[in-house]
């Protein structure tokens, strides 16, 4: 699957690696706590490490080097360098307001009571949504599933946070655009749809559906092979099951990977969720990340784009502490802070666990995840099935265990 480098040569302690296999065995796997592990531990580029456990799903059978996983929310890295992608050649800039792509957004207003079965109160008019408030989940938006208030559940009403089989891409939009912000765009941080609305701004931009757009701009020139929206047909043996986590019991299966519906062509590319991948592919996508935005020659966007990207944009350099009013979100709060796209740690300390100032990450709701760490020049890719990612600690501990192996320190 992966050519491993000697570990010793990269820094690791080989000994120490090979605990991972054992503890996720034992706390996770053997028990039927998560059906299945996958995992990539790679330093300046070169993978020293990999674990493959458990099974495809319910049928039993082994799980494949080249399974395919629903990544969630690891999509939306993807689509906010897509965006960047934009901005680099000038067709958009972060600071213009939405309404430049979007003219249904011109009369957003600000929550003010309502819902339900009332009508929602005709609230104070919103300042102009920015694409830079989209990128940093500070537009006003949520989730249905934060599951917090009457906003959240009229966002569940109509569907949004799983649009691909009834809305496509307009009416996704024109739906979002009647109902009230949160918060004025800039004047909180919410885990929410925002992402989703800045893949539509790709499509529109560049006239083309989000899938092609990856495909063209992203995963040909990467050669993510196996990642795109939806399954093919001949590949949907490689889906794993999906599963739903079940207090004091195993986790339950609720959608099988061979009879999927991502088998079938979806209305709408969700750029905030909507990706099937492999954990090869992944590894691609981060080591071009920690490369700065190259890898094996293509460049994807420029170092300096990424930089900015990975800084924290919260205002006064807070962390996700200070600004989130989220219920539910792909990143830990204390020392996090939020760029463009991704979480990063600020304030190793305030974390509590092994980390680097400057560390950026990001995960998805069948408790995937990844972080790059540029100080340590380390990657690593996690890959399994069990919704939702809050349920086990397992990020906390792959962290402490990856960390705790490496021998030689980059950082001064």
């Amino acid at each position: 699957m992966f050519e491993l480098a000697e570990a010793a040569a990269q820094g690791f302690d080989a000994e120490r690696l090979a605990r991972i296999a054992p503890f996720l065995s034992a706390t996770y796997v053997d028990g039927g706590r998560l059906p299945n592990a996958q995992l990539v531990v790679a330093r300046n580029g070169q993978p020293v490490h990999y674990t493959k456990l458990g099974v495809m799903g319910d049928d039993g059978q082994t799980l494949r080097d080249d399974a395919l996983f629903r990544i969630a929310s690891m999509t939306k890295p993807i689509t906010s360098i897509a965006f960047m992608q934009l901005v680099e050649q000038c067709k958009v800039a972060l600071e213009e307001p939405v309404t430049r792509v979007f003219p249904e957004f011109a009369n957003l207003h600000v929550y003010a009571g309502g819902g339900g079965s009332i009508p929602f109160a005709p609230g104070a008019p919103a300042h102009p949504m920015r694409f830079v408030d989209l990128l940093t989940h500070m537009s006003g938006l949520t989730y249905g599933l934060q599951n917090r208030n009457n906003i959240d559940a009229v966002y569940r009403e109509h569907n949004f946070d799983f649009a691909r089989d009834h809305l496509d891409s307009d009416e996704f939009i024109a739906r979002l655009a009647k109902l009230p912000l949160e918060f004025a765009p800039g004047q909180g941080w919410n885990y929410s749809v925002s992402t989703d609305v800045l893949g539509i701004a790709v499509e529109r931009i560049s006239g083309m559906r989000l899938g092609e757009y990856f495909e063209q701009h992203i995963f040909a020139p990467l050669g993510m092979h196996d990642t795109r929206f939806g399954v093919k047909e001949s590949d949907l043996e490689r889906l794993v099951d999906a599963y739903a986590y079940r207090p004091g019991q195993s986790p339950r299966m609720i959608s099988a990977g061979a009879t999927s519906k991502l088998g079938q062509a979806g209305t709408f590319d969700s750029g905030g969720g909507g990706l099937v991948g492999t954990i090869a592919d992944y590894h691609r996508f981060a080591t071009m990340l920690l490369n700065g935005g190259e890898l094996d020659g293509a460049r994807i966007v420029s170092p300096k784009t990424l930089r900015l990207m990975r800084t924290n944009h919260l205002p006064n350099n807070a962390d996700l502490t200070e600004m989130s009013s989220s219920l539910f979100s792909e990143a830990n709060n204390a020392g996090t802070g939020f760029g463009l796209g991704f979480a990063m740690v600020i304030d190793p300390a305030k974390t509590l666990m092994p980390s680097s100032l400057g560390e950026f990450y990001w995960g998805g709701a069948y408790s995937t995840a990844f972080f790059v760490d540029p100080v340590e020049q380390i990657t690593c890719v996690f890959m399994t099935q069990v919704y939702p990612s809050s349920t086990y600690p397992i990020r906390r501990q792959l962290k402490t265990l990856i960390y705790s192996a490496l021998t030689e320190s980059y950082a001064s």
